[in-house]
Order: C-alpha cells, then sequence, then structure tokens
C-alpha cells in the first residue's frame, strides 16, 4: 500500500484509516446492527437509549439522533455504515452524496449521470 507525499492532504475528502476506524468502531457497530429487524425496532423505539447500550460519544450520540450525516463521518463512521441509518430513513445514496458535497441530491444525482463532479 503506497503511503505517498499528500495521502492525508485531500481537501474536502475524509479518510478512514485505523485511528478512524478505531475512534467510530462503537458507532459503526451500532449502524452494523440494524441489519436485523428487531435491533431497527428496538433502535426506532429509543434512538438515544440504543446509543447508549453501544457506549457512543456524547458527540457520536448528538450526530446520530440529529442525523448529522458529516459528523457521523467525522466521529469515525464509515460511509458503508453510515448508510444503514440513512436507509432507514429512507435515504439514498445519492442524498448523502448530495450532503456531502453540498449539491443536494437532484443536483448529484444530475451531475453522476452526466459523467461525475467536476471540482475546478
Amino acid at each position: 500500500m503506497s503511503t505517498g507525499a499528500g495521502r492525508l492532504d485531500l481537501p474536502g475528502t475524509p479518510i478512514f484509516d485505523g485511528d478512524t476506524s478505531r475512534r467510530g468502531l462503537r458507532m459503526n457497530k451500532l449502524f452494523m446492527s440494524l441489519r436485523d429487524a428487531a435491533n431497527r425496532e428496538r433502535f426506532l423505539a429509543d434512538e438515544a437509549a440504543y446509543c447508549q447500550e453501544f457506549g457512543l460519544t456524547a458527540e457520536q450520540q448528538q450526530a446520530v439522533l440529529a442525523r448529522d450525516w458529516q459528523a457521523m463521518i467525522d466521529l469515525g463512521g464509515s460511509i458503508f455504515y453510515v448508510y444503514k441509518l440513512a436507509m432507514m430513513d429512507g435515504r439514498s445514496m445519492q442524498y448523502l452524496g448530495g450532503v456531502f458535497t453540498g449539491m443536494g441530491e437532484d443536483d448529484f444525482l444530475a451531475a453522476m449521470r452526466a459523467g461525475g463532479r467536476r471540482d475546478g
């Protein structure tokens, strides 16, 4: 694996590395637990209590409860796991792409259909 200069200096691109994984471990475990229908029901019945069961930090819990998608990523969430929560809310990956780029879902989807986002 190449760890060349600039690998961690990608403006606007969150890096999910070992440190990030460790920081978000409990939150990502919560998201993965939502694969099970019974867990989804428990989560929806009392989201705060469910977060506490997994030992989320106060910041992580607030991000989950507020559906602050960017904060979840910043606090160690993997997009693949965060998406499990988004799906529960009826959100698409394109919606999250819009959130993360500041474009909105429709603009993000249009950009992808036109061959991808162009920066600069």
